[in-house]
């Protein structure tokens, strides 16, 4: 039996969302995700579960109980209150009603279960914030860093170089000191979450991986492997994830 994966979803409440589309109608609201993280899952021989916004916990909780493996999908900015912090002016659009759920399903599953968690993008934000970790708002403003958010470039391009720390999971996967990635966001981890570890980083010192030591596979990218689908060194971390489902 191959593992089942739900793969967290967008939402929105725009009427555009359907009407540009021309797949709906005013006043409809909308689940989605790339289609990039779907198959990513199913090449790596999983079984890919959408998992939308849910209004009641407990729906969610039992959807949860089904599965196999969480992926935490990209998306939206996080809601700076969700790690004790004041919103800024240049935090970018949040999404409360996504905040709540993938903040509480991750903490769920990986407080309450041994399934593995692979965050990518907003997911390693997610992870992060559910298990205590904070995020910089801006990491050009708050953190002095370089440029983060190259969507100049093709999405399967390599627009930096990261380093894995000796040891690390990530470092395993890919089996390799440095690699070459993508890059789409402008916030990125802070503080590591308590018992967590940063198992990459940029070249300017921004986190791109976070890892729970040990057995437990619960991994962070901030990059977006997923994108990344003709580099055969990048789909390692989906089966690597699938592997330990």
């Amino acid at each position: 039996m191959r593992p089942v994966i739900g793969i967290t979803c967008n939402f929105d409440e725009r009427d555009e969302v359907g009407l540009v589309t021309r797949l709906g109608a005013p006043c409809q609201k909308w689940h989605f995700v790339a289609d990039h993280y779907i198959r990513s899952v199913e090449q790596a021989g999983g079984i890919p579960m959408l998992l939308p916004i849910y209004n009641d916990m407990e729906t969610m909780r039992e959807a949860a109980d089904r599965l196999d493996g969480l992926l935490i999908s990209g998306g939206n900015d996080i809601n700076p209150a969700e790690y004790g912090a004041a919103v800024k002016a240049y935090c970018g659009a949040v999404l409360p009603k996504r905040d709540r759920q993938d903040i509480f399903l991750a903490r769920a599953v990986f407080r309450e279960t041994q399934k593995p968690i692979l965050g990518i993008c907003r997911g390693i934000q997610v992870l992060n914030v559910a298990c205590g970790g904070d995020l910089y708002q801006d990491l050009e403003i708050e953190g002095n860093y370089r440029h983060h958010f190259c969507d100049m470039f093709p999405s399967n391009c390599e627009v930096h170089k990261v380093k894995l720390a000796a040891g690390s999971r990530i470092g395993g996967i890919l089996g390799k000191e440095t690699v070459s990635v993508n890059s789409f966001h402008h916030q990125a981890v802070k503080q590591a979450a308590p018992g967590f570890l940063a198992g990459a980083c940029s070249e300017d010192g921004v986190v791109e991986s976070i890892e729970f030591p040990g057995e437990r596979f619960a991994l962070g990218i901030q990059w977006h492997p997923e994108m990344m689908y003709d580099s055969e060194e990048q789909q390692k971390i989906f089966r690597a994830f699938i592997d330990a489902c």
